[in-house]
């Protein structure tokens, strides 16, 4: 995935969690944040920031704020992304050979997954997470309390139950992790949820991705720690 007109600035602050101070060329402009996480390990006043120029009438912001340094890794934190780029990988044919549908948004019990996908005789429900969190080169999923998560799990046992196979995968917005592995310490629940899915057939993938300034794309398997 590639972002049209982008530029760097220095973040100054975030007043609310949709929208960043940032210096760009000298000049103090209010950003949107795409992201409403609290991502309070990356926007440090005085890290340098990418973001995006948008214009598009009736927008109070002009800019998106896409990604942030941290030391020399730059990490993508637009939460729209994940599924994008994930589309790409899917549709290129290097996680599943033979698909022959690819259907976002799918619905399924009180559920509704990002992705559902037929290959021969598979059919497949999958859930998608970005993750921007990373400590000591781990990367942890969530950096909040996600109920909403802890049902996805839930709900994905419930497909493996009807036939169906299930997946959750972590696409890790950043290069050159050790491991992905949950972060009990802000979401034990999510931690217990996602042992209990794995155990009970779910699989449970990561995947790092390439990140440059002005793109994105899913890289290479990183090994998961449960």
């Amino acid at each position: 995935m590639i972002y049209e007109n982008i530029c760097s600035g220095i973040f100054l602050s975030r007043p609310n969690r949709f929208i960043a101070q940032v210096e760009i060329n000298g000049r103090i402009e209010t950003c949107h944040v795409k992201n409403t996480g609290r991502c309070a390990e990356l926007l440090i006043p005085g890290v340098t920031v990418m973001v995006q120029q948008v214009d598009s009438p009736g927008r109070l912001t002009g800019y998106d704020l896409i990604s942030v340094w941290k030391g020399d890794r730059l990490i993508n934190m637009d939460s729209a992304v994940p599924n994008k780029i994930f589309a790409e990988y899917l549709r290129s044919g290097q996680y599943i050979k033979g698909l022959t549908l690819i259907k976002p948004e799918t619905g399924f019990g009180n559920s509704r997954f990002d992705f559902y996908l037929e290959a021969g005789e598979r059919k497949i429900f999958i859930e998608v997470k970005g993750v921007t969190l990373e400590e000591d080169g781990v990367a942890l999923f969530p950096d909040a309390p996600t109920e909403r998560g802890v049902k996805h799990l839930r709900e994905l046992i419930r497909c493996l139950d009807a036939g169906f196979e299930a997946q959750a995968v972590f696409i890790i917005q950043m290069k050159g992790l050790r491991y992905f592995t949950p972060n009990v310490r802000t979401h034990a629940a999510f931690d217990e949820a996602l042992k209990a899915a794995n155990k009970a057939g779910v699989t449970v993938r990561a995947m790092d991705c390439w990140v440059g300034d002005n793109r994105i794309a899913v890289a290479d398997p990183v090994p998961v720690k449960l």
